[in-house]
């Protein structure tokens, strides 16, 4: 149930280019290119996120990803 609560308000947030924990902008946060095109930020608060050029778009990164 408390994920059903959560899971709208973080898509929201990374909709927004913020980050999930903190709300920080995620374009503030060290970035780095993948091999694929795409980009990895790292929040100020930890967070590992991968931002998709192509569409604008930010997503949480995965395990193999980290």
């Amino acid at each position: 149930m408390f994920k059903d609560v959560i899971a709208p308000i973080q898509a929201w947030l990374l909709s927004q280019g913020r980050c999930v924990g903190c709300g920080k902008e995620l374009k503030d946060g060290r970035s780095s290119k993948l091999k694929d095109g795409t980009g990895k930020i790292v929040c100020s608060c930890g967070r590992i996120f991968i931002h998709d050029p192509k569409s604008n778009k930010f997503r949480r990164a995965l395990l193999e990803e980290v």
